[in-house]
């Protein structure tokens, strides 16, 4: 391969859709990752040892298991016994139940947070198990982890290229198709400069909004 610069121009609709794809991919799977963790975040503090455990189960073998084996196996094998899916939806479904599990336990952390006064209080007043939760410990909870929620939005930006594998064309796989045809190196550049571009500025909000959440 080679430096040319004049083939960017030439590369630039791709990446463009490269970046409509990773954002997609982005946008769509943090909103499942932080709904569903969630979910399995308070279902893991059931008293009910058959919602408890296998959640439990389910989250563990996920959060072990390497994201690319996840998008084959909902790629390839999950249609053999349903419906397929687009390589869009699959990594948007890949990402986002995969790091359910990471936000899950960033969840359960603020869970914990919660000064156990405020839970007794709750009960003093004779509130719901929902009204508990909704009014009173959730609200607090989430604000302690709306940093390390954030944190992950960053390492999902950063592992969507492996939905390439898939054949659904990132950023990333953009620019590996266009070097590989052309022979040569800018197009990975561009795309190297944009991940610098997305997350840098991200990480420095993050980290502005961390600390006004800590004041």
């Amino acid at each position: 391969m080679n430096w040319d610069w004049s083939h960017v121009d030439d590369f630039m609709p791709l990446f463009w859709d490269g970046v409509e794809l990773t954002l997609k991919a982005l946008f769509f799977g943090t909103l499942i990752a932080f709904s569903l963790g969630l979910v399995w975040a308070i279902a893991q503090r059931s008293e009910k040892k058959w919602v408890r455990w296998p959640v439990t189960v389910v989250t563990e073998f996920i959060r072990n298991t390497p994201l690319l084996v996840q998008l084959f196996f909902l790629f390839y094998v999950v249609p053999e016994w349903g419906p397929s899916m687009s390589p869009l939806t699959t990594g948007i479904v890949g990402l986002g139940l995969h790091y359910s599990t990471y936000t899950s336990e960033v969840y359960r952390a603020g869970i914990e947070g919660v000064p156990a006064g405020q839970w007794e209080a709750a009960t003093a007043l004779s509130l719901s198990k929902r009204r508990t939760w909704t009014s009173v410990i959730l609200p607090q909870a989430v604000r302690r982890v709306i940093p390390a929620l954030g944190n992950y939005v960053i390492v999902m930006l950063k592992e969507s290229p492996q939905m390439a594998a898939i054949g659904a064309l990132d950023m990333l796989g953009q620019a590996q198709g266009y070097s590989q045809a052309t022979f040569t190196y800018e197009a990975i550049s561009v795309v190297g400069v944009a991940f610098i571009v997305i997350a840098y500025p991200a990480s420095l909000l993050l980290r502005a909004l961390e600390r006004r959440l800590v004041r």
